[in-house]
C-alpha cells in the first residue's frame, strides 16, 4: 500500500491497443522524475527537509515538484507561465506550493527567458533556495529507469520502437538509455511541434498553438540528440485529430502531446508491421476539455493524415513532417 499519492500516480500503466501498439499512460508523467530527483538529493545532501526548491513551468513539473515537496517535506517555490490554469494554481495552492504567474506573453521564447530570469532574480535574493533545473540537470532522468525495467519485462524490448515527444528530453532519453541496456536496437522516436528550436524547426510556425511540454524556444541540456532515430513535427490540427481519435477508438483520455504520439507511433506501425511501438501518454486530458475536446466534431479523421517525409528542415510542412535523424548531433 503506498503513503502518498505521488508514489501511485508514479506508476504508469501499459496498455495494449492493438496487436503490436502499446500505450504507456501516465496521470502526470514529469512525477516520475521530480520525486526521484528530489529523493536523490536529499539522499545526497544537497537539500535537507524544510528546504525551498525553485522551477520554472508551464504546468505539468509545476505539480509534479510540489507532489514531491509535500511527499518529503520541503518548500516549492514556481515562477509559472499563463498557461496554468485555475484548477491546476488551486492545487498548488493547498498543496502550499507558492506560485508566481509571469505576465501574458507574445512569444514562447520572451516567456521562457522571462521565467529564467525571473529565477535568477530570486536565487540572488535567496541563494539557500536549490534550483531544480528541469531542462537542464540530468537528475530528472533518474526517474524512468523502473518505468524503463518494467517495459522491458512486459513487452520486451527486441524489436521496440519507443515514441513520445522530447520536451526537457529527461523522458523520452532516460526510457531509450535504459532499454538500450536491454537491446542496442530500440529505436527512439521524438515528437515536436512546430516552432521548437530544438531540432531545427523554429523557423515553421504553427497558426493554432504550440504543443505545450514537447518542444522549447530555448536550448534544452537534458536533450540528447544522438538518442533519437527519427522525428516528428506534428501541428495542433493533427495532435486534436490524434487525440480525439485515441479517446473515440481506445477509450484514452489523454492530453494533445499524447495524439501526436499516437498518429506517429501508428505511422511508425505502418511502416514496418513488426515487432512493438509503444507511445508515451504524459498526461490526462482534463486540462484540454476546451481546447481539444470541444472541438471533437471538427477532428480530420486520422485516415486522411500523412506526414511529409522531409530530408532537412527545409522542407517541413504543415500539418505533419517526418524525418529520420540518425542519432546524429543537432546540426
Amino acid at each position: 500500500m503506498d503513503t502518498h499519492i505521488a508514489d501511485a500516480i508514479s506508476r504508469p500503466c501499459l496498455i495494449r491497443l492493438t496487436d503490436r501498439v502499446v500505450c504507456l499512460r501516465f496521470e502526470t508523467m514529469k512525477v516520475v522524475s521530480a520525486l526521484e530527483a528530489v529523493r536523490r538529493l536529499l539522499d545526497q545532501g544537497r537539500i535537507s527537509p524544510g528546504d525551498t526548491v525553485i522551477d520554472s513551468s508551464s504546468g505539468i513539473y509545476a505539480y509534479a515538484l510540489a507532489l514531491a515537496c509535500h511527499r518529503f517535506g520541503l518548500r516549492c517555490r514556481i515562477v509559472g507561465s499563463t498557461t496554468v490554469d485555475e484548477t491546476l494554481r488551486l492545487q498548488l495552492e493547498i498543496l502550499g506550493a507558492e506560485l508566481e504567474r509571469m505576465p501574458p506573453s507574445g512569444s514562447l521564447e520572451l516567456d521562457q527567458n522571462r521565467r529564467v530570469r525571473r529565477i535568477e532574480e530570486i536565487l540572488r535574493e535567496h541563494p539557500e533556495y536549490h534550483w531544480m533545473r528541469q531542462y537542464h540537470d540530468g537528475i530528472h532522468y533518474l526517474g524512468y529507469r523502473g518505468v524503463a525495467e518494467r517495459i522491458a519485462e512486459e513487452v520486451g524490448t527486441a524489436g521496440l520502437t519507443v515514441v513520445g515527444g522530447v520536451g526537457s528530453g529527461a523522458s523520452t532519453g532516460a526510457l531509450a538509455s535504459e532499454l538500450r541496456r536491454h537491446s542496442e536496437g530500440v529505436r527512439l522516436v521524438g515528437v515536436q511541434p512546430f516552432g521548437s528550436v530544438t531540432f531545427g524547426g523554429h523557423h515553421v510556425s504553427d497558426p493554432d498553438i504550440i504543443i505545450a511540454g514537447i518542444g522549447s524556444s530555448i536550448p534544452f541540456d537534458n536533450v540528447d540528440h544522438t538518442l533519437y532515430d527519427t522525428i516528428h513535427w506534428v501541428s495542433f490540427e493533427a495532435a486534436l485529430a490524434g487525440s480525439v481519435e485515441l479517446l473515440r477508438s481506445h477509450a484514452v483520455f489523454a492530453g494533445l502531446s499524447s495524439g501526436a504520439a499516437y498518429l506517429a507511433a501508428n505511422w511508425e506501425d505502418s511502416l514496418d508491421g513488426e515487432g512493438t511501438v509503444l507511445f508515451v501518454a504524459a498526461d490526462t486530458g482534463h486540462r484540454y476539455a476546451e481546447s481539444v475536446f470541444a472541438h471533437h466534431r471538427r477532428a480530420r479523421d486520422v485516415r486522411g493524415l500523412a506526414p511529409h517525409e522531409v530530408d532537412t528542415v527545409d522542407g517541413l510542412a504543415h500539418p505533419w513532417s517526418r524525418m529520420e535523424w540518425g542519432r546524429r548531433p543537432p546540426e
